[in-house]
Order: structure tokens, then C-alpha cells, then sequence
């Protein structure tokens, strides 16, 4: 029997979760602050990574009572109004810190940011750059975050409880690759673990994500949310292989890819919310007998297609489908968790010294269903409002 070894460390800040609510939290912290982050596996493996539409921007102010009706409306109007606002109008604050950072968004001619549209979006406003904006984004932030010298990152190593003291959250228990126990104390605790895509057969999602800090938070009494807000994305590459589903960007549709069934007939408005997409195609599936449907970029340009989606194109090839020449099959596939923890809109979670930002939150900005291209963006204002809070706390 292999004894485990429990060490204690210290930090005024230890945040579990590397994607990009993680990082852009430790960025948005002093450099005074000795910072802990905590990667389940690699750092790669978040679904930070996997992003491919992009994320949405206000405009300008003439866009924001669409872009307000568009986020309530794909949310059934289940949504935290306040959150909501918050979200609109951090973003272009948002964008430009990261354009600041080196991001590389797609670019008009003039110099201007190029705009793509997706689903129950009533204009385009998403920044975008290729089709892997998640994989641009985070490796960006990723780059900027290991030149801290205050910030120290742990791979392979898993949240496995809280520290608990009178009521108050005053550090994180976590196991390491070897299966040694560490007692991490810190001022302040962060979750930003992911989704619970891991528990589904079919999903978009890394397996590893396993809704850890629900679990965890629910063991100690923290207030859940929504817990039953589970997101279906309607165009996922079908394939027989085990594993992650390959998810097919909206975004596609918002060029003009369109979905067909067996017949080569629409039965669907391509660009509504993603909740009633998924719905039309299971109908049909059922309706047919079949196992999927198809989705086909015979109305897209050939160049939007290998400059917009070339990630999407090739691994279409690597499965036997042109997306030149014929359509692909898809099916709908679990995609994103709009429950999560409970928070304010500072990310406070019901428990002192404890936030959580990203998928793992329910700060109530997506209600019922969410609207395509706010994941990011939503991560990277709550994170900086986490990062915010537990400044202010700290110099009381």
C-alpha cells in the first residue's frame, strides 16, 4: 500500500482551473499577490481551447438594445438582467485589452475588426480569428500569464475538496499526478473548473470535465443554480469512433451553411436560438429513422471556407467529407452547462473567500439557453470582476 504524503503550501490566491476565466483572473490580479493555479491535466486541456465561432462585442451604442434582446431572447428571458448588462458593456473594454495582448482577431482591409454572425444574433458582432478563436485567445493569455513571476502553475493536479474554517473558505485540498495530497491555504480561492461534459456519452466537451466544483460545493452547503441549464449543440460531425464530438462552429451557419435532411430539404431556420435548432433535429431524425442529418456549405464561398474554417475543413477530410463538394453529416451533441455555482456579480459565491468564474458559475447572464459567442466573453468579465472583488476585500 502506497502511503500518501500531505504537504501544506500558502498563497493569497489559489485558483483551480486553467482555461481562459483562470488566467485572465491571475492576469487581473497585483503582481504582489503569490498566486497558485491549479490544471486538472495538461494545460491544453480546457475547453477554453476548443472555442472555435468567437466572442461577441457591443459595437457601439446604437447595438446594444439588439445585443440585450438577443442574449435575453436565446435565454427564454430566464436571464439576470444586471449580469446581462454587465457583460454588454465590459466587452469592448474586454476586446481591446486582449487586441492589447497580442490577439490576433481577423482584420478588414482598413485596419477595422472584421465581424461574423451566428445564430439568434440579429447583426454581426462576433470578433473572430479563423475558426479556432479559443485556442488564439487562450494561448495568448496562457503566454502572458507564465512570464508572472508571482504565478506558479501545477499540471496533473485535481481539486478534490475546499478547506473550511467557521463557515468561511480559507483554502483548497488537491491531489497530484504522484497521488500526494496537498493542503493549499490562501486568502482567497477561485473555481474555475469547467463544465460537466465529461459525464455525457456525447459531448463537445474534454472528458475531464466533470463538474468538480458543483460536487464540491454542494458537499458544503454553497448555493447551486440551474442545475438542470444544459446546452445541446445542434451541429456536431456525426461519427461512429469513441471520443470527443467534433463540434461544427455556428458561425458556419451564420456564412450561409445550411441543414438538410435525408430529402436534401431545409426544415429549419438555420440562425435560430441553438435550443431550437437541436429540437428541429432530433424531430427530424426521428421523423426519418436516421441517425443524423446533414449540413452542407454549398452556399459558402470557397475562400471563406478555407481562410474562415480551415480547421473545420481538414478535420471534415480527415473523416472522408469535402465540404467543397458534398455536405456533412451532424448531430446534436451536449455542448455548454448554464447552471453552475451560484455567484454575485462580483463571482462571490454564498460562501466568504470563495468565487467561481466560468462555466462552472451561474451568474444568470445566460438564462435558460445560451447565445452563441458569449462564453468567452462572459468568462473574461467575471473573472476580471473576481479578480476585482478580491482586491478591494483585500485592502480593507
Amino acid at each position: 500500500m502506497v502511503r500518501k504524503m500531505t504537504k501544506e503550501q500558502n498563497y493569497d490566491v489559489v485558483i483551480a482551473g486553467c482555461g481562459v476565466a483562470g488566467l485572465y483572473t491571475a492576469l487581473s490580479l497585483p503582481r504582489d499577490m503569490k498566486i497558485l493555479m491549479l490544471s486538472k491535466e495538461d494545460i491544453a486541456s480546457c475547453d477554453s481551447m476548443l472555442a472555435q465561432g468567437g466572442i461577441c462585442v457591443l459595437r457601439d451604442e446604437n447595438d446594444y438594445d439588439a445585443y440585450f434582446e438577443d442574449t435575453m431572447r436565446a435565454g427564454h428571458y430566464e436571464n439576470r438582467r444586471e449580469s446581462v448588462e454587465i457583460m454588454i458593456r465590459s466587452s469592448r473594454g474586454i476586446i481591446n485589452h486582449l487586441l492589447a495582448l497580442g490577439v490576433q482577431f481577423e482584420k478588414n482591409s482598413d485596419g477595422s475588426l472584421a465581424y461574423t454572425r451566428e445564430g439568434a444574433h440579429s447583426r454581426p458582432r462576433i470578433c473572430f480569428h479563423k475558426d479556432i478563436t479559443g485556442e488564439e485567445i487562450t494561448t495568448t493569455l496562457l503566454s502572458h500569464v507564465k512570464t508572472l513571476r508571482n504565478v506558479t502553475i501545477m499540471e496533473y493536479t485535481t481539486m478534490t475538496d475546499i478547506i473550511e474554517k467557521d463557515g468561511i473558505c480559507i483554502g483548497i485540498k488537491a491531489e497530484t499526478q504522484e497521488k500526494g495530497e496537498l493542503l493549499i491555504y490562501a486568502h482567497n480561492s477561485v473555481m474555475a473548473t469547467g463544465g460537466i461534459g465529461g459525464l455525457y456519452r456525447h459531448s463537445t466537451n474534454f472528458p475531464l470535465l466533470t463538474g468538480d466544483s458543483c460536487r464540491i460545493a454542494k458537499e458544503h452547503g454553497i448555493a447551486l443554480e440551474h442545475m438542470d441549464y444544459v446546452q445541446i449543440h445542434p451541429t456536431c460531425l456525426y461519427s461512429t469512433k469513441p471520443g470527443r464530438s467534433f463540434l461544427i462552429s455556428e458561425s458556419a451557419r451564420g456564412e450561409g451553411a445550411v441543414i438538410l435532411n435525408h430529402k436534401g430539404e431545409r426544415f429549419v431556420d438555420e440562425l435560430l436560438p441553438r435550443d431550437i435548432v437541436t429540437e428541429a433535429i432530433h424531430k427530424e431524425m426521428e421523423k426519418e429513422g436516421t441517425a443524423y442529418e446533414y449540413l452542407s456549405f454549398e452556399n459558402v464561398p470557397e475562400n471563406i471556407i478555407r481562410e474562415h474554417f480551415p480547421n473545420i475543413y481538414q478535420r471534415c477530410l480527415e473523416e472522408g467529407f469535402d465540404l467543397l463538394k458534398e455536405p456533412v453529416p451532424i448531430v446534436p451533441a451536449q455542448h455548454y452547462f448554464m447552471g453552475g455555482i451560484r455567484v454575485d456579480s462580483d463571482s462571490q459565491t454564498t460562501m466568504e473567500h470563495l468565487y467561481a468564474v466560468g462555466e462552472t458559475s451561474c451568474n444568470g447572464v445566460h438564462g435558460k439557453n445560451r447565445l452563441a459567442s458569449n462564453s468567452l466573453l462572459e468568462s473574461l468579465v467575471f473573472a476580471q470582476r473576481a479578480a476585482i472583488k478580491i482586491i478591494n476585500s483585500e485592502r480593507k
